[in-house]
Order: structure tokens, then sequence, then C-alpha cells
């Protein structure tokens, strides 16, 4: 009997844990809710729509040829069947399949401003989502660190949306390791119909430029590179204890060493240069986005330079 009791009081205080957590979980997601629907609402949208639709050209109708049309576009069958010429007239394809793929891997749990990577990726993740349905498309997300940890397939609508935004809130990877090229090729795989793709990690990897090519080939991607300043530059703060997120190993590190210092930024600045390189060689549209500056600026120009 006593047994019991305890059992109840015990069953009642993980009950009571859940829902705070839950509760908790559901003010962060409503928070991001009201900020990004707004951004995507009133600033987004009619870039999202500029630099992403009417890429691709859908056949519509046919009607007679007029003056002036395209004879390229004449339709030959419609054309012998009435034997008098008609074209084909195409319109912009309006509906589009957007796919978020993001490193959940440790190192995104890294901040020292104003938040961690990890918050950066859920609320831009979250602007590109409400910006993808108001203009009626599709969404959906693959999360991935060294191997893929989850897929949830396109779909329309809110709920959706705060299911993928709860997801990146609450989500903990079964690994903290990263690699980029198994992310890519399972969405080239899982994903057969061309659509645009937004590639969301820190590139804190090596070898994934063949699986990029092959993913770029098929579908519209685009890089956002996330990072934190303290992975620019080591503050002068004497000897500190730096962590690998993704591997556990720790070291010393003495940051009153001006060489030190200009060794790390130089580290730096020679993986940024490696990134931008591989873009271009690869020919995606990318963006970097530090974690304590504002990402709408940058945003804005990489969807008008498309």
């Amino acid at each position: 009997m006593v047994f019991y009791h305890h059992h109840k009081i015990q069953k009642t205080g993980i009950r009571s844990s859940i829902e705070v957590e839950a509760t908790e979980l559901l003010k962060r997601v409503r928070k991001i809710e009201i900020k990004t629907r707004g951004l995507s609402r009133n600033i987004f949208a009619g870039e999202y729509h500029s630099a992403f639709k009417g890429r691709g050209m859908a056949f519509s109708e046919v009607r007679e040829y007029q003056y002036g049309d395209d004879i390229r576009n004449i339709d030959w069958n419609v054309t012998a069947r009435f034997n008098h010429p008609f074209i084909k007239i195409f319109e912009e394809e309006r509906e589009l399949t957007v796919i978020l793929l993001i490193d959940v891997s440790g190192s995104r749990n890294f901040g020292t401003r104003t938040q961690l990577k990890k918050n950066m990726i859920t609320e831009i993740s979250a602007v590109l989502s409400f910006s993808a349905i108001h203009n009626n498309d599709k969404i959906g997300v693959i999360l991935f660190s060294d191997q893929v940890e989850k897929f949830i397939p396109p779909k329309k609508g809110r709920q959706h949306i705060l299911r993928i935004i709860r997801e990146l809130i609450d989500y903990q990877p079964k690994s903290q390791g990263t690699n980029i090229a198994e992310g890519l090729r399972y969405f080239t795989n899982a994903v057969k119909k061309r659509c645009t793709a937004f590639l969301i990690s820190d590139f804190m990897d090596e070898d994934y430029e063949e699986a990029l090519r092959i993913a770029n080939k098929r579908h519209d991607l685009i890089a956002l590179n996330i990072y934190d300043l303290r992975e620019t530059e080591l503050p002068r703060a004497g000897m500190i204890r730096l962590k690998d997120a993704e591997t556990g190993k720790t070291i010393w590190v003495d940051t009153g060493s001006r060489r030190i210092r200009e060794r790390y930024s130089d580290f730096w600045e020679k993986g940024q240069a490696k990134f931008r390189d591989l873009m271009l060689r690869t020919g995606l549209d990318s963006v970097s986005l530090r974690t304590d500056e504002d990402y709408v600026r940058p945003l804005m120009n990489l969807f008008k330079r498309r």
C-alpha cells in the first residue's frame, strides 16, 4: 500500500513535469510564430515570390497563332488536326515544394552573444516556412547530423509549420557529428520532383562537394551559413578551456597570446574562403548569417540577387 501510494506520487510528479515542459514549449512556439509570421507576410512575401516563383513554366492551353508569336511554341499536333496554326500558352508554375535541410549536429548549440546558432536556425526556418505557405507552397524538412535524423514530408498549412517549429525547438539528435554529404544524398534520393531547398548549417565538415553538385543539379539549392562571433576571433581572456561540441574533446588555450589569437582568426578566414570557393564552383547561391546580427537584410539581399 505504501509502495502504491509512493508510485502514484512519482507518476503525478512526472506528469506535472511533462505538462510544464509542454506549456513552455508551446509558449516558445507561439513567440516564434508571432515574430516570424509577421516578417514573412510583411517583408519576405514579395521577395520570396520574385526569387523562387516562375523559375519553371507549365503548359496551360493552346490558342490560334497570332502575328508576332514565337514559332517555337507552335503545337504541331493541334495545328495538323485543325489545318491552322495553334501555339502553346505557358504560365509560371504557381506551386513549389520547399525543403529545409537542417544541420542538427552538436555545434549548433554554440552561441556567445544574443542566441545560440540553434535558435537562429529555428527562427529562419520558421520565416522561410511561413513565406512558403503564404505563396501556397508545400514545406518539408530533413534533419541531419552525421546521419539522417528525421524527414518531415512536404505539406501545407499552419499546423504543419507549428509542428516543424516544435521539432526544431525540442528535437534531441541521436548523434552529435556532422555529415553534410549524407544529408544531401538522402535529399536527392527522397525528393524526386524538382524543388527549392535551403541547406542550413555552419558547414563545419569536409568532402561534401560531389553530393552538393548532384543535389544542386536536380534541385534549386541555397546555402545559409550560420556562425557566431566567437568562431571568428578569440577574446583576450587568459587561459580558457574550449570544448568540441561534436567530439566532446576539451583543450586549454592561452588567449593572452597574440600569436594564438591570430592563428585562430586565420584558421576561421581560411575556412570561410574555402566555403566561398565551394559555393562558386558548385554554382550555389549562399549567404552567411551571424547569430548576433539581424538576418532580415542579408536574406532580402539574397532573394533580390536571384
